[in-house]
């Protein structure tokens, strides 16, 4: 084991500044999209529900029935059937989760304006001096929890604690259907023991440096003087240093918003059809146009992904002279990317992505050093945004499958 460094009596070290004492709730949705599916289909309750693309993409979410038999997020479709063949496999509902993600923000700022979404399934609050209007923190989780259920239907687990990174650790301490409170005289008893793998960004590559160093809790990485992780691993070390000592400035960022949204599928057969990938990319800029307007966001910079055959992946981006939320533009631009690439090999994934909402009309993207210049021209017109509308208003009434663009009649999805 490495030994650390020797620290004089006298060598001045940095104090440990406490932040002002807060109470920070962390609330995770319990297998969020494997859960809203089993809502919707009664019949699958109880199950092992398995949400994901096609038979060559990744699991997006697994009910807790499913991670028994190994099962987990972001491992291989195929995988998974090896591990659960009896599992019921569905490709899920996007629009229908964002639907009651919602629901469950809009209820947490019925408790506190000071409300952060994290994610589709998660968010914080700052639970500091609410005391007198829902008791006691035991008291405000309970409640929360039991309106979401009341509210949604699901289940969902709530993190406690003084700092931010310690609560959304504290939400994972019990799933599912969780609650675990961290009160401030505790955190240090239980940082002692706390691995330093259960730190958010600890990711494996560090976890194999620490591993040298003989360092596994947080108590081991106190042993260490603050210039010495600064030293050997600049901020992230810096970072460590602090959150083994509890330390978390960060608060609750209320002005939340979404940077980017994108789609992307991975194909049963890989394919250099450049017709094909094109009508993929009309799927694709469709949902992720729908989206931005349902969130009423418009972005400037359209982003084409691409995965080759050998796993090696790039990607092209263009800024538009006018933000949009046109599906048409979104496509065009991402079919005008596509043109300009070389396809070396087959391609076995193709997405598209808008974002860069509120920068100029200059800001490049800087993906791959490749923004590849401005799209002239490109503005919707009045036609093309009566047509989003119109689609838009048959699908939120009809569903999703109700209607589809011309293109599209001979697509095999």
């Amino acid at each position: 084991m490495h030994t650390p460094p020797a620290i004089s009596p006298d060598t001045p070290q940095p104090a440990l500044s406490q932040p002002p004492q807060r109470r920070i709730l962390h609330l995770d949705m319990d297998a969020f999209f494997a859960s809203v599916e089993q809502l919707d289909h009664p019949e699958w309750r109880g199950k092992p529900v398995i949400v994901g693309g096609r038979e060559r993409g990744v699991v997006s979410a697994a009910s807790y029935e499913a991670r028994t038999f190994g099962v987990r997020s972001a491992i291989p479709i195929a995988r998974a059937k090896k591990l659960c063949p009896h599992g019921i496999y569905t490709r899920g509902n996007m629009a229908r989760y964002a639907e009651i993600s919602r629901q469950i923000m809009n209820l947490l700022s019925s408790y506190s304006p000071l409300v952060e979404p994290a994610s589709i399934d998660e968010a914080y609050l700052d639970a500091s001096g609410l005391e007198r209007l829902f008791g006691s923190p035991r008291d405000l989780a309970l409640r929360i929890k039991q309106d979401i259920r009341q509210t949604v239907g699901l289940a969902c687990s709530i993190g406690i604690a003084p700092v931010k990174f310690l609560a959304k650790i504290a939400s994972d301490h019990n799933k599912p259907d969780g609650l675990f409170i961290l009160e401030p005289d505790d955190v240090p008893g239980f940082l002692s023991t706390l691995p330093v793998a259960r730190i958010p960004g600890v990711g494996k590559r560090f976890l194999e440096e620490l591993e040298k160093l003989g360092v596994r809790t947080c108590r081991d990485a106190q042993q260490y003087p603050q210039s010495f992780w600064e030293r050997r691993f600049g901020k992230g070390g810096l970072s460590l240093w602090r959150r083994a000592h509890g330390l978390d400035g960060r608060g609750v960022e209320t002005g939340y918003e979404a940077k980017s949204e994108s789609a992307e599928n991975t194909f049963a057969e890989d394919t250099d059809d450049r017709e094909l990938l094109k009508k993929w990319l009309l799927r694709q800029a469709e949902r992720v146009g729908t989206g931005q307007r349902r969130m009423g966001v418009k972005g400037r910079t359209v982003t084409l992904k691409l995965k080759y055959a050998d796993f090696t992946a790039i990607t092209r981006s263009r800024s538009l002279p006018e933000p949009t939320d046109s599906t048409e533009i979104i496509f065009q631009t991402a079919c005008e990317l596509l043109d300009a690439v070389p396809l070396r090999q087959k391609v076995r994934l193709i997405g598209v992505g808008l974002s860069n909402y509120d920068r100029g009309p200059q800001q490049l993207s800087l993906l791959d050093g490749s923004a590849g210049g401005q799209t002239g021209g490109k503005v919707a017109t009045e036609k093309q945004r009566n047509l989003d509308r119109a689609l838009d208003a048959l699908r939120d009434k009809f569903g999703r499958d109700a209607i589809t663009r011309g293109r599209l009649f001979d697509f095999d999805k």
